[in-house]
């Protein structure tokens, strides 16, 4: 299902003066719509497993190029398994998709320890995706 059909994957929806749009190194071959995550100090690269995503790459870029990555605004990307509108989001899997994040049931009184994953989350779904490859739009709010 594509919930936004009148753009493509990685494109920016929000006006661009409403979003913040950085240039970072691409470590490795980027594609349009792929999360991306910092592997060096402005150098990014695509996310194929659950990272910290500093956003969104808005355009395809070889190693070594320069590519603008989304950090706060609405862009198109692909799901890589069902979301609710207005879950929360990270990226990503193997196929460099968004995935829901999962809230973790947090025990104050017990003895257990566990990681609360701040920096994981990548924005919030504005669409809902109903199976893996469905497109739509998420808020990036890094």
């Amino acid at each position: 299902m594509d919930a936004w059909p009148d753009s493509n994957v990685g494109d920016l929806i929000s006006p661009r003066d409403k979003s913040i749009v950085l240039s970072f190194k691409a470590g490795v071959t980027i594609t349009k719509g792929d999360p991306v995550y910092l592997v060096g100090p402005d150098t990014v690269a695509p996310a194929t497993a659950p990272m910290n995503c500093i956003g969104i790459a808005l355009e395809n870029a070889l190693e070594g190029d320069y590519v603008p990555v989304c950090v706060l605004g609405v862009v198109k990307v692909v799901a890589g398994a069902a979301i609710t509108v207005g879950q929360a989001v990270y990226g990503a899997d193997a196929s460099r998709r968004i995935l829901p994040l999962i809230d973790q049931d947090v025990n104050e009184n017990g003895t257990n320890t566990y990681t609360i994953y701040y920096a994981r989350k990548l924005g919030i779904a504005l669409d809902n995706f109903t199976a893996p490859g469905d497109t739509g739009r998420i808020l990036v709010v890094k």
